[in-house]
């Protein structure tokens, strides 16, 4: 039997990964752990823990490493917290492999543990780059370099792991996995989802627009103001505004407090966390999504969602024709709203096809993790001289 230990740290990673864990808990031929850290276990993120063991996965255990602040050190002194807490889980354990995804400090950490106790390690998302000069490109970039392989989403995202000196042979395009869950979480319609995210009666006589906006280091001034113009100017225009909570990053404080206040409105409904059948399906029954959450870019296009992202976040990104970039002040939130809204746009979205795959990617990736001997992979004697060779 073959043993498999995933790292989540929070929702946003989890939530990526649910089809991948779910296939191979499903089988009988892996044994399949989650190791569980990070805002999993904060009360402030909403404990969201209890939604992996609801879904029925075997924890290894966990580490309680999140530090909750708005300085920079915060996220280094959650990385060290994990680093400590987690090697010696990690070793008694001893998986046959350890897999994880995306660019936040905690996939560092799993990948750095991994090299270090020799352990074979896949990366997922590996190899994406944006061009807002956050900190996540070089963290996703560094953990792929200390990973044995890579399952990448699109061609590009192998093309820049080849120019980073990773051998062809450790890299699968595979699509994304993150949209398996369109088509295997059943329809809700739009009363029960909005019942089960305790929306107002407001909710369910107007459109809705989701809004998820993480803090951003270079614009956490701004944020509140953001947040705050693009939530009344989708209330001028008639939407009832679903509020997700953001991710636990410096400028985090801010950015709920504003979010909190807003969801004080009739027209606006502060969800902070839900489920993933919940918010599947309410991002079938949207209208539209603004924010600079990945999710706009990675997964509305599966649904023929039009997106607004503001600000920085996410630039450079491979995204589908129904993403439209604009700047932080309420004109050009303003604008773009405008734009979404236009027959010209629209008109594009009955024959959108999401760049990211074709939602059955997960039951391709479990297979690949059981079948390969990553192994094999382990000793990184490519030389980044002849990259590409």
């Amino acid at each position: 039997m073959k043993r498999i230990l995933g790292l989540t740290s929070i929702r946003s990673d989890y939530d990526l990964m649910s089809g991948v864990y779910r296939a191979l808990h499903d089988d009988p031929e892996v044994d399949l752990r989650l190791l569980v850290s990070g805002a999993h276990l904060s009360p402030q993120f909403g404990r969201t823990v209890d939604l992996i063991v609801a879904d029925g996965f075997t924890l290894l255990g966990d580490v309680e490493s999140l530090i909750s602040g708005d300085s920079k050190s915060s996220r280094l002194k959650t990385a060290a917290n994990l680093l400590n807490g987690a090697i010696d889980l990690i070793r008694a354990y001893a998986p046959d492999l350890m897999i994880f995804a995306g660019d936040r400090e905690d996939v560092l950490v799993a990948a750095t543990i991994g090299a270090f106790l020799d352990i074979p390690t896949v990366h997922f998302f590996g190899g994406d780059h944006a061009s807002d000069g956050h900190v996540d490109n070089p963290v996703r970039h560094a953990t792929s370099k200390l990973s044995t392989a890579h399952f990448v989403s699109i061609d590009e995202h192998r093309q820049r792991l080849l120019n980073l000196g990773e051998s062809d042979r450790r890299i699968s395009v595979i699509g994304s996995v993150a949209l398996d869950k369109f088509a295997s979480e059943p329809l809700l319609d739009k009363d029960a989802v909005l019942q089960g995210m305790s929306a107002g009666s407001h909710a369910s006589d107007h459109p809705l627009a989701v809004l998820i906006f993480h803090p951003v280091d270079q614009e956490r001034a701004t944020a509140p103001s953001f947040v705050r113009d693009a939530v009344h100017a989708m209330i001028e225009r008639g939407y009832h505004v679903m509020v997700g909570a953001p991710n636990p990053d410096p400028g985090n404080n801010d950015l709920v407090a504003a979010l909190r206040e807003l969801g004080r409105l009739d027209q606006v409904t502060y969800y902070g966390n839900t489920s993933r059948a919940n918010f599947v399906n309410l991002m079938r029954h949207a209208s539209l999504m603004i924010g600079n959450s990945s999710a706009g870019l990675l997964e509305a296009a599966s649904v023929r969602l039009p997106v607004i992202n503001i600000g920085e976040r996410q630039r450079g990104r491979t995204c589908g024709a129904n993403v439209l970039f604009c700047d932080g002040d309420r004109d050009a939130i303003s604008s773009a709203l405008d734009t979404v809204r236009g027959d010209a746009f629209t008109a594009g979205l009955p024959g959108l096809v999401n760049p990211y795959g074709d939602g059955r990617s997960a039951v391709k990736a479990a297979e690949l993790l059981k079948s390969t001997d990553f192994r094999a992979l382990i000793k990184k004697t490519e030389d980044p001289l002849h990259a590409r060779q």
